[in-house]
């Protein structure tokens, strides 16, 4: 089995492969200061809940956008599962050509987003991913990276909204309200978030598509993605586990 990792900002999401199907997932905070022997706990007890013992993991691949993290599930790996992970970047993947003067600088989520969806459409796309940050992707027709664009994400706009206007309440509603026009405060917010992350995005997919000089596919992963794509008019496509099955595809080879 293929033990897939996702280690972003915020959570991390870990998934089992059997071959080519995904027997399992599971959605953690990411913490900076565990130990290899803290995440083997709680690895061990999620894997036990699934009836699934480590020793059937035979390989482990890791996406990171949180370096010290790295470094945990790389002891954990090695220490537990006795093999070690291979971690993703910029050349473990040379299929994809990475149109970027310092290809290094790319981060691992985008890679393994843009492998797995070239893989699926085989044609020019945007990807976008709401994370604790939002990405674009831009990938040509012929599977090249050819780069993208990062915004804050949705929780952090609303997060920032909430702590530097007093009068404010915390947004933990995120569904889009049915009317742009807001009739309470609490309404009146969602929309200005909800509707107006909608036509940021609208907006960089239109600069990029003109950029691209073609129409590509656009298609989106992360936790809002479903919520946004009913909000926006670009969003094709919705992909929930986009991140994990490009892991698959590097760490399997296949």
């Amino acid at each position: 089995m293929l033990l897939v990792i996702d280690v972003g900002n915020t959570n991390t999401v870990l998934g089992i492969y059997n071959d080519n199907h995904l027997v399992e997932t599971w959605r953690i905070r990411t913490e900076k200061n565990a130990t290899a022997d803290e995440f083997h706990i709680l690895a061990a007890g999620l894997f036990a809940g699934s009836g699934i013992e480590s020793g059937q993991i035979d390989k482990t691949i890791i996406s990171s956008v949180v370096p010290p993290v790295v470094k945990i599930i790389d002891s954990f790996c090695r220490k537990y599962l006795e093999h070690p992970p291979l971690v993703v970047d910029a050349e473990c993947f040379p299929e994809m050509p990475i149109l970027y003067p310092n290809p290094a600088e790319l981060g691992a989520d985008r890679i393994v987003n843009a492998v797995a969806a070239f893989r699926k459409y085989q044609t020019s796309l945007i990807v976008i991913d709401f994370g604790t940050a939002t990405t674009f992707d831009a990938i040509t027709s012929k599977g090249e990276y050819l780069g993208g664009a990062i915004s804050p994400g949705i929780m952090i706009s609303a997060e920032a909204l909430f702590q530097k206007a007093s009068k404010l309440p915390r947004v933990e509603n995120f569904t889009a309200p049915e009317k742009a026009i807001g009739k309470t405060t609490e309404s009146s917010m969602r929309s200005g978030i909800i509707y107006g992350y909608a036509g940021l995005v609208d907006g960089i997919v239109e600069r990029m598509k003109i950029e691209m000089g073609t129409e590509p596919r656009v298609i989106a992963t992360g936790g809002l993605a479903a919520i946004m794509k009913n909000a926006t008019k670009s969003i094709e496509a919705v992909e929930p586990f986009l991140t994990l099955e490009g892991l698959r595809i590097i760490g399997s080879g296949r």
